[in-house]
């Protein structure tokens, strides 16, 4: 870890240390063990051992974030950026402070490190999502309307599809309200990644599963209604 990276630790972690120490340094009622018990009782310390704790946490959260911006880079077609370091910063000083904030949830379930790495691994991921939609206007009506096309099928199998993707079309216009389809449509026809439509529209991840759901009910009684049949909707709860 450089000098300028340990000095922007120090900024992050400056305000939880002092402002809200740990009230539980160790979980009850489990015994951990011995790396995850010094973890702990560093990062509950004052001075000196408490930021070269921070240091060493940071640099082991760096190499996670590090580790899971790569992995996703490999993946990705949409990347067109090269700052993949400072985004596995970014995320490693994020997923710093996450940490020092939510020591008293630790509950030894796993390692320390192992519990920790979660958090670089989530800022990492959720990061790299909202990367390639810095800058670019949402898509909150469709760019294309799926065309699905089986070469199997038969002529009348290709009919009653095309006339199915009809009938969700015009239910898409006519059952749902304007929020309802706005968010329907970036996020399952336009690819819109659902954290990034939450953050543009001012509004949670829940809030908006909760608002897909509702609209894919409207939309399975629709079409239910015109005499298609669908898939069970337990199978669409367990995707």
């Amino acid at each position: 870890m450089t000098a300028s990276r340990t000095g922007t630790v120090g900024s992050h972690a400056r305000s939880p240390a002092h402002s809200m120490p740990p009230s539980r340094p160790f979980p009850p009622g489990r015994p951990l063990d011995p790396e995850s018990r010094t973890w702990l009782a560093s990062l509950s310390s004052d001075g000196h051992v408490r930021a070269e704790a921070i240091a060493q946490l940071h640099a082991l959260l760096l190499r996670a974030a590090r580790f899971e911006v790569g992995r996703r880079r490999r993946t990705s077609l949409q990347w067109d950026g090269d700052d993949l370091d400072d985004l596995a910063l970014q995320s490693a000083d994020d997923a710093l402070v996450a940490v020092l904030a939510k020591l008293d949830d630790f509950r030894g379930l796993s390692r320390f490190t192992t519990w920790a790495f979660k958090f670089a691994l989530l800022e990492a991921a959720v990061k790299m999502r909202r990367r390639p939609w810095q800058g670019r206007e949402l898509p909150l009506e469709p760019e294309r309307w799926p065309h699905i096309t089986d070469h199997t099928a038969s002529p009348a199998a290709d009919a009653e599809q095309t006339e199915l993707l009809e009938a969700v079309r015009e239910a898409i216009e006519h059952e749902l309200t304007p929020h309802q389809r706005e968010v329907l449509v970036a996020v399952a026809l336009n690819g819109v990644p659902i954290d990034v439509l939450a953050q543009r529209l001012g509004t949670t991840r829940g809030a908006l599963y909760k608002t897909i759901h509702d609209a894919r009910h409207k939309l399975r009684r629709r079409l239910h209604t015109d005499g298609y049949t669908l898939e069970p909707a337990s199978r669409e709860a367990s995707r």
